[in-house]
């Protein structure tokens, strides 16, 4: 039966609780133990599929097809374990299921309520795989105070007490303002946090606090005596170059014995920090660096793009060198022309993405890399961009464009080489989706298996012919101009088992143009790079050398 860790914050939101869970899972592992990381957002959308990237940053896909925040995409990176749709929930998720009960007469009539009803759907969700690992962690989005927490937190309180005594601890994230007026570390925002949190019957063991400055032992025994911990459990979290660098700060702070000692764990074993070591050193000893365009529609918030930059960042550690990420408006190029903006790049890379907004800047993208010989991946909406690009301007189809741009501005414009995914085949049956389908939840999404040309560019890349990788997308690049294509010189060096859904293109005489129909980014870990990226990245490296 596993131990469980419950992550809460306080003070200010974006502290990073998914990070400090994620540290402390990798540092679990290294000690020979086995982790599972859960997500518990307050927010009343069912998931985060349909909000705005503006809104709550890249939305992460994991292989069973759920879209969930994207702290689940750092709780993969740091522990390698997969996510799954059982690890993700948020309070809109948790009222539809009590609503659906009570609809289906599973509460017999009776009157529905926050307690018991919803906690107890909260914590069914907890308790969901606890005998397949030795520790859950279970991170409450928010921050202790938000009315919309308090379910979560009447909830885990409950979950705690059901629990044998010593099963469940909890911690909590803090913030500790410097006032540089004062020259003083305050401790008293935490103070007031830990007061709201015991108010509702929640007494943290392990204090986690963030500062921009070292606290000093008078204020480490303040916090202990006034928040009701021990000193050596009130934990430093300053900020780092590299957020690959927590596992090892945290190391140092202590965190990982203040949990094993919270559990009464001892002795404890040992832990073997050998990949974060590996991982600290292609941080810090690289051997140049490289510059990389993202051209997209969302630039202005970089938690839009969060796996595609960290992607890069692990290409750059698998081949030892500094990847500077430079974000790139798509729009401007629709008014300007894109080589100026592009000029000094060793490689561009175009992200996904909806909507018809800045499409023709990352058309325009995707032509001055092919003609300019530069690097170039295409990533979902990045790869139906480029096949227009190249319809247009290789196979004389002036017209071509994406039946997604028609559909949004209620009139026909192009001639759709990109049009809308009716019907694909998931595992042993059939999906079909029609255009005025709800938009939550209907893309293709999740693991599918692709097979890749013998001799092509990406089965070079990956070492096989048969990949599994995430897909989120409700539109598809039309197999009809396959040969229109190809004898322009754009391969289909991947396809769907059955060949009827492309899912990588490639540019044969070029040094590396790829489009992908999927997510690679989704997939990468900073111990094991995806195979796109740690390429893209080489190939970006030979450029580099030969300006």
């Amino acid at each position: 039966m596993a131990r469980y860790i419950f992550i809460t914050g306080g003070v200010v939101s974006s502290l990073g609780k998914g990070l400090a869970s994620a540290a402390l899972g990798a540092l679990l592992q290294a000690r020979g133990y086995s982790v599972r990381l859960r997500k518990l957002d307050p927010y009343l959308n069912v998931d985060p599929g349909t909000m705005s990237p503006f809104e709550h940053g890249e939305v992460f896909v994991t292989d069973d097809g759920a879209e969930t925040d994207l702290d689940l995409g750092h709780y993969e990176r740091f522990t390698g374990v997969a996510a799954r749709q059982t690890d993700s929930i948020s309070s809109g998720r948790v009222y539809s299921n009590v609503l659906e009960k009570e609809r289906r007469g599973d509460y017999l009539g009776k009157t529905i309520q926050v307690i018991p009803h919803v906690t107890n759907e909260i914590k069914d969700f907890i308790n969901i795989g606890d005998e397949e690992v030795d520790f859950m962690l279970c991170e409450i989005g928010g921050t202790v105070g938000d009315i919309e927490g308090l379910p979560f937190f009447e909830a885990i309180r409950q979950f705690a007490q059901d629990k044998p005594r010593g099963q469940c601890i909890f911690m909590h994230l803090t913030l500790l303002p410097w006032l540089a007026a004062s020259g003083e570390l305050k401790t008293k925002p935490t103070q007031h946090s830990v007061k709201e949190l015991r108010s509702i019957g929640l007494q943290p063991d392990i204090l986690v606090c963030r500062s921009e400055q070292p606290i000093p032992d008078k204020e480490r025994e303040k916090l202990a005596l006034f928040c009701n911990v021990r000193p050596e459990s009130v934990i430093a979290a300053y900020d780092l170059k590299s957020i690959y660098e927590a596992p090892l700060a945290y190391h140092r702070e202590g965190l990982d014995q203040a949990v094993l000692d919270a559990f009464q764990i001892a002795p404890a074993p040992r832990p073997d920090l050998t990949v974060w070591q590996d991982v600290s050193d292609r941080i810090h000893n690289t051997d140049g660096s490289v510059n990389v365009a993202v051209v997209g529609k969302y630039t202005q918030l970089e938690d839009a793009y969060k796996s595609i930059k960290e992607a890069l960042i692990h290409g750059g550690m698998a081949n030892r060198i500094k990847v500077n990420v430079e974000w790139v408006d798509a729009e401007v190029f629709d008014k300007d022309d894109a080589a100026p903006h592009l000029e000094g790049y060793h490689a561009i890379l175009v992200p996904g993405g909806f909507g018809e907004r800045g499409t023709e800047g990352k058309i325009k993208a995707a032509e001055f890399a092919r003609t300019r010989k530069i690097p170039y991946l295409g990533i979902c909406l990045g790869m139906q961009m480029a096949v227009i690009e190249a319809a247009r301007n290789l196979a004389g189809l002036t017209d071509a464009g994406s039946e997604e741009f028609d559909h949004e501005a209620g009139e026909k414009r192009f001639e759709p080489v990109v049009y809308h995914l009716k019907e694909w085949v998931q595992g042993n049956h059939q999906v079909k989706r029609s255009v005025g389908d709800d938009k939550g939840g209907t893309m293709r999404l999740g693991a599918y298996t692709a097979s890749l040309a013998e001799g092509s560019k990406v089965a070079q890349v990956y070492g096989d012919t048969t990949i599994e990788e995430r897909h989120r997308h409700r539109y598809e690049v039309d197999v009809a101009y396959r040969n229109k294509l190809e004898e322009c010189g754009l391969q289909f060096s991947g396809m769907s088992p059955d060949g009827r859904l492309p899912e990588i293109v490639e540019v044969k005489d070029h040094p590396w143009f790829i489009g992908v129909q999927f997510h690679p980014e989704l997939k990468s870990k900073p111990f094991d790079p995806h195979p796109l990226f740690k390429d893209f990245v080489r190939a970006a490296k030979e450029v580099s050398r030969l300006v």
